[in-house]
């Protein structure tokens, strides 16, 4: 039977490659983001039986009714991505960026995460795939709510994997920590290790098959998680 999915986030960078990887692996996909026409570019390339639907993770209440409406026109779906959200620089700590960063990354995540598992679990199987970072693992001066967002999402991830264990449902919930990804929102002195977008899908592609809890992307981003793990406070604020 051919697996469905459906991909947040699918108009560029990371979530459009992997809707790319998806389809070209057999999937009926999904895909959703604000810019539509963007969304009918990758279906002309990919081919008619790409489906496609608007979403504004911003407004976390319509954002659910357009997810919970798209899963019920595939007929139900095997894997939920949601690699929608934002960031910015913000050394300046304006609370415009702030509030921004956290209606999405938090909120718009978290509503959801909530439709994907609630899906999954009425479903009795499925794979919820959510895009955190590698910032979640410390706070970050330049933008606090963005790092501080980041965490929230791995920590909720971790609370459904929890959930759905306990559930003892064959329910998969992978957190994808990415470090720097060559995308719109990669901007900034003293990046390194960026990789391209299609380098760093076919690493998560390859997370979703392995069924993995958590994966760094690239895969060298996981010396950083460690060192960043074990860095004291004092140094760390030096960095």
């Amino acid at each position: 039977m051919t697996q469905k999915a459906i991909v947040i986030g699918a108009s560029s960078g990371m979530g459009r490659e992997l809707a790319k990887l998806l389809s070209g692996d057999g999937y009926t996909v999904g895909v959703m983001a604000r810019r539509m026409d963007l969304l009918k570019e990758l279906r002309t390339d990919l081919g008619e039986s790409v489906r496609v639907k608007a979403i504004d993770v911003a407004e976390a209440a319509p954002a659910m009714a357009s997810l919970t409406d798209f899963i019920e026109e595939m007929g139900g779906v095997d894997l939920i991505v949601i690699s929608a959200g934002t960031g910015e620089l913000n050394r300046n700590l304006e609370w415009r960026m702030e509030s921004d960063i956290i209606r999405i990354n938090v909120e718009g995540f978290a509503a959801l995460a909530n439709v994907a598992i609630h899906h999954f679990i009425k479903k009795g199987s499925g794979h919820l795939v959510g895009v955190s970072s590698i910032a979640a693992l410390r706070g970050g001066r330049i933008s606090p709510a963005y790092n501080a967002s980041k965490a929230f999402d791995s920590n909720y991830l971790e609370g459904l994997r929890q959930k759905t264990a306990r559930l003892k449902l064959p329910i998969t919930v992978t957190d994808i920590k990415p470090g720097f990804v060559k995308t719109a929102m990669s901007k900034g002195e003293g990046l390194f290790w960026i990789a391209p977008p299609e380098k760093a899908a076919r690493q998560i592609f390859a997370a979703i098959k392995r069924k993995e809890a958590v994966a760094y992307i690239t895969k060298r981003w996981r010396l950083i998680a460690w060192f960043l793990k074990i860095v004291p406070e004092r140094i760390y604020r030096k960095m």
